[in-house]
């Protein structure tokens, strides 16, 4: 059973969410939240798999409830609602620690799946639209003069193999693809995808590809 937690400053979105969501055998929704500030208060009481962000609450938005669930070490999810799907909201919840987001107007099925891939570890976002909006607020990255990729921890961690594949996931690369074009079984690449995630402390493949620009692995087309 995959728990859910909805913060949404629209009573009638928050009923909404509810409905489809009780009308699933595998998903309960544990509370409901305003604003930001009940989001992160509610997550510390009932601990959900996933929830549910809207981005513009008033008080404190869904962009800083995310860092602060996020920094809090949770396990919890978050899966960013927002009305544009390439705004730089969207842009700065993924930074925040979001898992991946989706548009208000997604369809109920595109909803519900998004939520049972964030629950498994998943990302949400395809990994094209994922470089497609780091691209567009690339100007947003943290500057790191003096700091090469292979000066990085959390890259220098990793064997060159792991590296090169942790490079073409920022590119946007599915495993799929990653297996054809580098000659290696599917179930070989996940295995490198699992310990590239676990040896950088990157929390899904949005947050890797993020790792990815962060250490300059990847820059902007």
């Amino acid at each position: 059973m995959t728990t859910v937690l909805i913060a949404d400053d629209q009573p009638m979105q928050r009923f909404g969410f509810r409905m489809l969501l009780e009308s699933q055998d595998d998903m309960t929704v544990v509370g409901e939240a305003g604003n930001g500030t009940e989001a992160v208060g509610q997550v510390a009481r009932h601990h959900p798999d996933v929830v549910l962000m809207d981005i513009r609450m008033p008080g404190l938005d869904g962009i800083e409830a995310t860092r602060r669930i996020i920094t809090s070490g949770a396990r919890t999810r978050i899966l960013i609602v927002t009305t544009f799907d390439l705004d730089e909201y969207a842009y700065d919840g993924l930074r925040a620690g979001a898992s991946g987001f989706l548009v208000k107007d997604a369809l109920p099925e595109e909803l519900l799946a998004g939520i049972r891939a964030v629950a498994a570890g998943d990302a949400v976002v395809a990994p094209t639209l994922t470089r497609r909006l780091l691209d567009a607020y690339v100007h947003h990255l943290p500057a790191t003069p003096g700091a090469p990729a292979a000066a990085d921890p959390r890259i220098t961690a990793l064997t060159e193999r792991e590296r090169e594949i942790l490079t073409v996931i920022g590119q946007g690369w599915s495993n799929t693809e990653i297996a054809a074009r580098l000659h290696l079984a599917e179930s070989t690449v996940k295995t490198h995808v699992t310990r590239i995630l676990a040896k950088t402390g990157a929390r899904d493949r949005v947050q890797a590809v993020i790792l990815a620009y962060d250490t300059r692995l990847v820059t902007p087309m």
